[in-house]
């Protein structure tokens, strides 16, 4: 069999009271894509961490084209043709994007000021961005990109490194089902030019199709390699937490009730000449599909408040509601969880107890004080309802793992009793098991009345979780399917303007 390029032997990483790593091995052949699964928390980043020379292990091998180490420095991980793809984007927004994919090895003209050669940078990136299919020139300044082409910048600056073996951490996170199947292509690609690529995701479907190899971490531990033939969702899933998920999706309890939310004829800053018209019913999951770009996310904020409606009709409950701002939306029962709960989420050095309470100040507070055992008692059920995990909820959010900052959201949101919630992208980025966890508090909300709009760019997530779809196409409602009539296909054909078949 085929020496591995890269081999970690025995290794372990501890800090002060937690053991990350457990003397775990790994290894990738050349020309090998290798599925790296597990749980948030199951120490997959600590060992992206010491293959990228960013942390040194407590004790293992390091074995790399042939070479024994005992740690990897960054410029060691780099001149062994190592590179990364990393989940959250590591961007200069003030930019272009072949500015970006270069960064520090730019080409310079002569003469004595040694300046920067701007049209060799963008014919060097082009065929990069041609390679990925981008639908952007090298040019272009990366402030007006959206998530998912500014993870395209990614791929491709890791691409321009010529690297032997590319580590990509949740690369389809922000990409759409087609973007992904391109990318899917582009990692089929480099391993035909015999470059290795170990592939981390929480979308199981894709490591299906795209790993020759899976290895599965738990609890820091290395718990069971699957070969191509064995490697399904329920196999892995069963190996990441240890046990069946019964169901990752569920039905609803009883039908719908009285519309909720409307929208009549609204139009967004996106696209002002396309109105949008659609329902939410109470206890309904309506799922919002489309390409990014189609403009859900910009309807999402316009409903909420953060963006000026430009025509068109809110209603809430029957009533018109002229929300010009997230407080007035707050006062209606509508709120909303971000696409990125990072940055418009979450307060991420702020204790978890702040975030949860944060929205409901005035209830918290008194003679214009907070209330800190008034807030310490509302975040602690929360955490309790929704098990956040964390010791206390003194904890600063930014220190949890994606889906308990996810959950944390939702929490500030739960304490005031929503009567319509939208969440935009509400699993990005988190694992299976906490992703069974979020459906299953999706679903215990529509059970109790509430109404849901939920954009997703998972077309699994999609046709799993909605009790309805509506897609988008370049700012319009192209059509809407009921539960009977999702598919793949009938989706995707509205979401690139063709009716569904």
């Amino acid at each position: 069999m085929q020496q591995p390029y890269l081999e970690v032997v025995g290794i372990s990483k501890s800090y002060p009271g937690v053991r990350a790593l457990s003397n775990v091995n790994f290894s990738v052949r050349k020309g090998e894509v290798v599925g790296l699964v597990g749980e948030n928390g199951a120490g997959k980043s600590t060992l992206m961490k010491i293959l990228g020379g960013v942390t040194e292990p407590s004790s293992g091998t390091i074995r790399l084209d042939g070479r024994d180490l005992a740690r990897l420095t960054v410029a060691e991980s780099m001149r062994g043709g190592i590179a990364f793809v990393h989940q959250e984007l590591n961007l200069f927004e003030n930019l272009t994007v072949a500015a970006n994919i270069f960064i520090g090895r730019e080409p310079r003209r002569g003469g004595p000021l040694r300046l920067v050669d701007d049209g060799e940078l963008n014919r060097r990136a082009q065929p990069l961005l041609r390679q990925l299919g981008a639908d952007f020139s090298a040019d272009t300044p990366v402030a007006v990109l959206s998530l998912a082409q500014m993870q395209l910048v990614e791929i491709a600056k890791a691409l321009s490194l010529n690297a032997r073996l590319i580590i990509m951490d949740e690369p389809t996170s922000s990409l759409t089902a087609s973007e992904t199947e391109r990318l899917i292509a582009v990692i089929a690609r480099l391993k035909s030019e015999g470059v290795s690529v170990v592939l981390i995701s929480h979308r199981l479907a894709e490591i299906e199709r795209a790993a020759d190899r899976v290895v599965v971490l738990r609890d820091g531990k290395c718990v069971g390699e699957l070969d191509k033939a064995a490697i399904h969702a329920e196999t892995m899933i069963r190996m990441m937490i240890g046990r069946d998920l019964k169901t990752l999706y569920r039905v609803p309890a009883q039908p719908p009730g009285d519309t909720v939310l409307q929208l009549d004829g609204v139009r967004t800053s996106y696209r002002p000449e396309q109105p949008v018209s659609l329902d939410v019913r109470q206890g309904e999951i309506l799922g919002l599909a489309g390409l990014v770009g189609s403009g859900r996310t910009e309807l999402a904020r316009a409903i909420f408040g953060l963006d000026p409606l430009k025509g068109g009709e809110i209603r809430i409950a029957g009533a018109p509601a002229a929300i010009t701002s997230p407080r007035v939306a707050i006062g209606h029962g509508l709120y909303l969880i971000p696409e990125d709960r990072k940055r418009s989420g979450l307060l991420l050095d702020f204790p978890i107890r702040s975030n949860v309470t944060l929205a409901s100040m005035d209830a918290h507070s008194r003679y214009g004080l907070v209330d800190r055992r008034a807030e310490e008692v509302s975040a602690e059920e929360q955490r309790r309802s929704l098990d956040i995990r964390t010791p206390t909820v003194a904890v600063k959010a930014g220190a949890l793992s994606g889906g308990n900052q996810q959950k944390v959201v939702l929490a500030k949101w739960l304490s005031m009793a929503p009567k319509i919630l939208v969440f935009d992208e509400p699993t990005r980025g988190v694992d299976v098991g906490a992703k069974n966890e979020i459906y299953g508090l999706m679903r215990a909300l529509s059970d109790r009345g509430v109404g849901i709009l939920m954009i997703s760019s998972d077309m699994e997530e999609v046709i799993g979780i909605s009790d309805r779809v509506a897609v988008m196409h370049e700012g319009r409602i192209a059509g809407f399917l009921g539960r009977d009539e999702l598919s793949e296909s009938a989706i995707l054909s509205l979401a690139v303007g063709r009716l569904a078949a």
